[in-house]
Order: structure tokens, then sequence, then C-alpha cells
């Protein structure tokens, strides 16, 4: 025991141990919070006071869950429950468990938000709208609907003053239909149909509430009311609800997440006990003041102070660029000087508030040869030829999915057309019957022999993969899917896109056998929850690339050097946020986010000017700046201010015409190398690495008519040396010209 509990500091020791009744934890970014959920666990297992089994414990990632089970099996040998899960993961298993109470059938399909919004398209289509904006709100208003627990005629009657409402109503009612029709569940329905079980049968309700003794949540701040019902109800047996959350860390409003959940839980649980842990084990002591001044001005929030007793730490840099270019090219050349020194391209992060800002910087690292990936587009299961071979496993697993059905019955090519499906559909409505069955009775549809005996073949094909899936473990049977059906004929072309489509499917493939190996036991369904209820996060691995992602998409992450760009109001905080107190609060909880994401070394960047949304405009630096001016060692310079800025260092509030030091201009370069803070030796102490640079072209090196080969855009020829040699433009066969700093690019002298 004392093992156990010997890696604990005294905040994190006392939660642990006191065990029963609602316990509250405000834990801090950085500050343990896994160690903390899982040392419970095993010191409630260590006691006697429950068995695994009578332990759920919820996480919001798979990730998450994976990782609780790993340290628990380090702990005592033991770590793989059923019950270590996402709440979405422990909704499925209790709908299953309890379908017919549910009044659905078990082996129901999850729609992920692909196949939600095709369902929505298609009854949006069947009832005769053309209306594009009309599509979009519906998609909204469903969503919305959901996350309240109101059905369509609840939800029309509640906002009976939006626009086009009767109209909406009429889609969501028949979407609704559909997922009916192909015994299906969305993600919200999860939720949805849980409480309502939950709610409505008390001998379901009594047998899970008195199953789980202890129930722990992480993310506490992040769920939204129908969750927080859900717990409360597993919880009312026992009262042993033990939640883990920061307040300063909610940033899912948009989604329903109520912050409110944990700012009255001890309302909510009168007897709750409340603990704070502030100790960060993450983050340098300058980084800590940082994210400490700027969450400081947010009013609903319970109040923490982080600390560590780590060294200070390299200080914080704010850069001011002239335009979004400029910007990344900061920040590109910052990170090549890094890793000559040392570093690795994972060690850094460029972290952002939209989506659109990724567009400047991957250009510029592609110009520098500096590898990236962008985080918050598509994920590896979103892929198409990925999502076609899941249709064939969920047509398999339910064959009443008509949206998997309709996906993957001309994947790949079998002739059989629009006009054959419109017959199927329409044979299946008349007789209650799925595509699938449709295709099983082909002989009796009004279509030429030809088209029945395609469809006679789909349905052998699907009929057989069904019998292999009642034998065969699920990395085999995903083999069986992907060569009975010939599915890689689809994309087989002989381009490159279709080589790396073929390397998708295969690289599917082996993500099975890791899920098996790790899951020697589970069956089909169980794999598609786990790859269906997959986030953004489960795909980040150990490759050596810098990270180019939102802000939300890397909560719960950890990088030695965090750039934060775009920090102009507007951007961050979000100009929706600028009359709404509410929102700019989670906006500067989003801040605090970003910042506590940084190990070692911070980087906050802005434009002067940018161009955004179809123009270019002159920006002001966001307000969460001024909030951390002491910190950051700037000057506040308001708009009317004659001062000049001094190292780029300073605000800049109406005073585009200054420029700040090393900010790089197309006409003029560099007005000098990069800052003090960014150079090699400073990086070289920081790293390890050589100071020693390689060997690299220059002024006396590149002259116009120099042909050269770049890795990404290939042969070109230099066509200007400019700024005494410190950049160069190359005509680029294919590509135009392209204007390249010459300490940067990685440029092979070819004659």
């Amino acid at each position: 025991m004392d093992d156990l509990l010997s890696s604990l500091n005294e905040e994190q020791l006392k939660p642990v141990t006191d065990t029963e009744g609602a316990v509250l934890v405000l834990a801090g970014a950085g500050s343990g919070k896994t160690r903390v959920l899982t040392t419970r666990i095993a010191y409630i297992l260590s006691e006697g006071k429950a068995s695994l089994s009578q332990i759920l414990a919820i996480t919001f990632t798979n990730k998450a869950a994976n990782e609780m089970k790993e340290r628990l099996f380090s702990m005592l040998g033991e770590g793989e429950s059923r019950w270590i899960c996402t709440i979405h993961s422990m909704c499925v298993k209790i709908l299953r468990e309890f379908a017919d109470s549910a009044g659905i059938k078990p082996n129901f399909s999850i729609y992920s938000e692909t196949e939600r919004n095709n369902i929505i398209k298609k009854a949006f289509r069947e009832l005769d709208f053309n209306d594009e904006k009309l599509l979009k709100s519906a998609k909204y208003h469903i969503g919305n609907a959901k996350m309240l627990g109101l059905d369509p005629d609840q939800y029309a009657a509640k906002f009976s003053y939006e626009r086009d409402i009767d109209d909406i109503e009429a889609i969501y009612s028949r979407y609704n239909e559909h997922l009916k029709d192909n015994n299906a569940l969305d993600f919200d329905d999860l939720l949805l149909e849980t409480l309502r079980l939950l709610r409505r049968d008390k001998e379901a309700l009594s047998y899970l509430s008195d199953k789980f003794r202890y129930i722990l949540v992480d993310e506490f701040q992040d769920t939204n009311a129908v969750q927080y019902n859900i717990i409360k109800l597993l919880a009312s047996a026992h009262g042993n609800l033990f939640a883990v959350g920061d307040d300063d860390q909610s940033i899912y409003g948009w989604r329903g997440a109520e912050i409110e959940n944990i700012l009255r839980f001890d309302s909510d649980f009168p007897d709750a006990k409340v603990y704070k842990l502030e100790r960060n084990y993450r983050s340098t002591k300058s980084i800590l003041g940082l994210a400490n001044a700027v969450i400081s001005h947010n009013v609903s929030r319970r109040g923490k102070k982080l600390w560590t007793d780590k060294a200070d730490g390299e200080k914080p840099v704010y850069f001011q660029a002239e335009e979004e270019a400029d910007e990344a090219l900061y920040t590109a050349r910052t990170i090549s000087e890094a890793v000559r020194a040392g570093a690795k391209y994972s060690d850094f992060a460029v972290l952002m508030r939209i989506n659109a800002l990724t567009r400047s910087y991957e250009q510029e690292f592609t110009k520098y040869g500096i590898p990236y990936k962008v985080f918050g587009g598509f994920r590896f299961f979103e892929r198409k030829e990925v999502k076609d071979v899941l249709a064939y496993l969920r047509l398999i697993s339910n064959p009443f999915d008509n949206e998997a059905a309709e996906r993957i019955i001309n994947v790949p090519r079998r002739g059989i057309g629009s006009k054959t499906l419109e017959t199927m559909y329409g044979y299946a409505r008349e007789n209650g019957l799925s595509l699938y069955d449709a295709a099983l009775d082909a002989d009796n549809l009004p279509l030429t022999r030809g088209a029945r005996d395609k469809l006679k073949d789909f349905a052998g094909l699907i009929h057989t993969l069904i019998l292999s899936s009642l034998e065969s473990p699920v990395a085999q049977l995903v083999r069986d899917a992907v060569n009975l059906s010939d599915i890689r004929s689809a994309y087989d072309d002989g381009s490159d896109e279709g080589d790396a489509k073929l390397a998708n499917i295969d690289e599917f493939i082996a993500s099975v056998d890791d899920y098996q190996r790790l899951n020697p036991d589970a069956g089909l369904d169980e794999y598609l929850n786990s790859v269906t209820l997959s986030s953004d996060l489960d795909e980040m691995d150990a490759e050596d690339y810098v990270t180019l992602a939102t802000i939300h998409s890397v909560k719960g992450l950890e990088f030695p050097v965090v750039f934060v760009c775009g920090l102009e109001d507007g951007i961050m905080p979000s100009s929706r946020a600028e009359n709404d107190g509410r929102d700019m609060e989670e906006e500067r909880r989003l801040m605090y986010v970003a910042i506590t994401r940084a190990k070692n070394r911070i980087y906050l960047t802005r434009s002067k000017s940018r161009f955004l949304y179809g123009r270019r405009e002159l920006t002001r630096p966001s307000r969460f700046v001024l909030e951390m001016s002491s910190e950051l060692g700037v000057r506040d310079m308001r708009v009317g201010s004659k001062e000049s800025f001094t190292s780029g260092r300073d605000f800049g509030y109406g005073s585009y015409s200054s420029r700040p030091r090393a900010v790089y201009s197309s006409d003029e370069g560099y007005e000098s190398d990069l800052p003090p803070q960014t150079s090699t030796s400073s990086f070289k102490a920081f790293w390890g690495g050589s100071s020693k640079r390689k060997e690299e072209a220059s002024a006396a090196h590149y002259t116009v008519g120099m042909r050269v080969r770049h890795a990404k855009f290939g042969e070109g020829m230099v066509i200007a040396v400019k700024n005494d040699g410190k950049n160069i433009n190359v005509a680029f066969e294919g590509k135009g010209i392209i204007e390249l700093s010459a300490s940067l690019a990685p440029l092979e002298i070819i004659e």
C-alpha cells in the first residue's frame, strides 16, 4: 500500500484516500489528474472496497481510457475492465444489455457525423427541399434538439420563432424515421436513449446503480446536461461519485458542455468534499505565470493558481509580423534553428483558434522542408477508402443498415446504378425490409436478369461474410471482407493517390490486428464501437513532424515548445464573443489551455494585417496579450501613441506603419538576424545539440541562372538574388516563381 501511494504528493494523496461520498477534484493543467484517478481505483481495489467490475470510470477519449487501463495493469497486474471507457461506450454497453427495455434491437449501428449528415441529406431530398441554407440550418437544429433531448414536435414548439422551423421539424422527423428503419443510433441518441432508459426502467436503474459502487468521471467540466443526469442517476444508490475536472479548461460550450456542472457540484451534492490540485509538473514558472495572468481575469471560476518547483525557464516570446506569411516564416526559422541545435520536429506545436490559419504555415513549412501534420481535418477513419471497408463491416454486423448497404453496394463497381437502388428501396418499403433483404429477394424485383444477377452476387457476398463473422476473429473477418469484396480494385489505378488509398487499407488492417492483440475476445460489434467512438487525439503518433492544430484538438496533450498564433481580436478571442461575457470567458479559457500545453518554451505571435474571409485588413492585438503584458514584458501602446516599437515586443495598437525588429518583408528581407531568444546558441543549451551549423548556401553561392532542386517543388532556376543574398526567387517548372530564404530553403545546386 505504501508503494502504491508513495508517488503522490500531499495534494494528490487526500482525494485518493477519501473514498466515500461525493468528491470533486479541481485539477489544474499538468497536475497529475490521471495518476490520481488511476491510483484511486487501485487504492479502492487494494482496500477490498469493490471489485474492478463494480467500478465505473468514465473518460472522454479512448486514448485516456486505454492509458488508465495500462497504468492499472502496471500497478496491479490487472487493467482490463469493460467499464473503464468513454461515456458513449458506456451507453452502448448499457443499451445493448437492456435493448428490449430501451425499445431497440441489440445489434444497432452507430452513426458518426458523416452518416448522420448523409441521412439528413436523404430526408431533405425526399421532402423535395433544395435550399442549401435550409439544409445547413436543419443539421444545426437537429444536433441542438438532440443535445437538449427534445423530439421534433417539442423542439418546434420551443423554438417556434426560428426561421423555417416547420420545415426543420419535418426533416428532423424524417431523419428519425430513417434511423429507426436502419436500426441505427447517432452519437446523441446513445446518450438520450440511455437517459430515457434509466428514467423509465426502474429495474434497470436499480441494477446498474447498485452494480457500480464507485463512479469516477474524468474531464467533468466537459459534461453536458444529458451526461450529467446519466451520471447522477447511476450514482444514486451508493453516492460515491468522484468527479475530476478543471473549470479553467471548460472549452466546449459550443457543443453543449455546461461549466455549471462543475461550479455547482457541491450544491447538487451538499456533503461533497472539494480538493484542488495546483502543483504543475509540466511547465516552467514563466509559462505558468502567463497562464495564471490570463485566467485570473475570468469571473466564473472557483479559483486556483498553478505553481511548480521547476526553474523559471526561458522567457515567453511575443512576436509581431507585418502579415501572416511573415508570421509563419518567423515560426519556420525558429523551428529550423532549434532542429539544427538538436531538437526534433515533434517537439513543436503551432496552435491556432481557427483552421483557416493553417494555410500560411503549410505553405512556409513546405518551402523549407519542415515536416508537419494538420489536426482538426480528416481523421484516418474518416477517409473514404477506410469508411468503405467499415461500411462492409457495419452491414455484416447489422444487415438493417441501409446507409452502409447503399454506400458499398457499388464499391468496387458492380454495375448497380441509381435506378436499381430506387427499385430496391421501393420494394423494401412496401415489404418492411432492408436493402440487403431486397438484394436477397432479387428474383422478385422488376429488373433485368443482368441486374438481378448482380444483386444476388452482392447479397451472396454479404451472406458469406455474415456467416464468417460468427466464427472468425475480427482480424480475419476484415481480411475476408477486403479480399472477397475485391475492394482494393476500386483504388488500384496506378496513381499516387490510388497507392495512398491502398496503403490506408493496409494500415487499417494493421490497426485491426493491433486491436485484436489487445482485445483477443472482442467481437465485431465491440470493434466497430471502438472505431466509431475514436477521436482526433487517438490518431496522434510518435512520427517526427510539427503539429499544426486548433487549440480544441490538442486539449490534454503537451509539447516542449508551443507557438500560439493569430493573437488578434476577432480571431483570438473570436469576434462572436465580443458582446457576450460568457463566451468571452470561454475564449479566455481556450487561451489558458493553449498556454498550458507548453512544457519548456512558448511563443505568442500575431500579424499586423491579415488576409481572411476574402480581404486583407489591419488587425488589433488580442486583449489577452494585454492581460499578460507584465509577464511578457511588453508595453501597452494604444491608438494614438507615437512611441516606436522595440524588438518587436510592443502592442502596436494603431501604429501599423512602425515595424518591429526582425520582421520579414518581401521587399527588404529581415532587418536583422533572429532575435537573441531564438539564436542557435540559445537552442544549443536547451536541447544539448551542437552549435556547429551545417554548411549552407548564401549570397556567395546562389547566382542568377543557377539551376537548383527543391525536395517538394522539383527543379527550378534562380532568377533573382535579393537583400544581400538573404532571399532568392526561384522559377520552378510547373510551380511558378517562389521566393525563399536562402539560409532555410532545402535546395540542392545541380548546375
